[in-house]
């Protein structure tokens, strides 16, 4: 991956955070998936009364790129800000990417600085995932 495709992706996090629906938790996340052919899709979190319904970033990001024909994910830029810290996914988030590239990268951004606060390979915060087919 190009650092012009990374620092892409970043801003776009960072961009598209700002139009997550977290009327609850006031937790804005953006995430922004990139595959290895140099597609990025995005998502944000999408929260709901109901709060089982609610849909994390990171997997918003992914269904999109799985709705446009990719699943050759090589890397996920999140951006959020939890305590002045960016956030790790969730589990099921850390699941899910799991299921379409086990080792990908994590970049971690702190939407208050605007600055990769982490990178991180999925299977070193998630490693031993869930696996129903080989």
């Amino acid at each position: 991956m190009t650092s012009d495709l990374l620092k892409k992706a970043v801003e776009l996090s960072l961009q598209i955070r700002k139009n997550a629906h977290a009327v609850y938790s006031n937790f804005f996340v953006g995430a922004v998936v990139i595959t290895k052919s140099g597609k990025i899709y995005p998502g944000v979190n999408v929260e709901n009364s109901s709060y089982g319904a609610t849909v994390c970033a990171e997997r918003v990001a992914i269904f999109n790129a799985i709705t446009d024909g990719h699943k050759d994910i090589e890397a996920v830029v999140i951006s959020s800000n939890l305590n002045g810290k960016a956030a790790f996914p969730c589990g099921i988030c850390r699941q899910v990417l799991a299921d379409f590239n086990p080792d990908m990268d994590v970049y971690l951004v702190n939407s208050g600085t605007g600055l990769i606060e982490n990178k991180v390979a999925l299977s070193e915060i998630f490693p031993e995932h869930f696996e129903f087919h080989k």
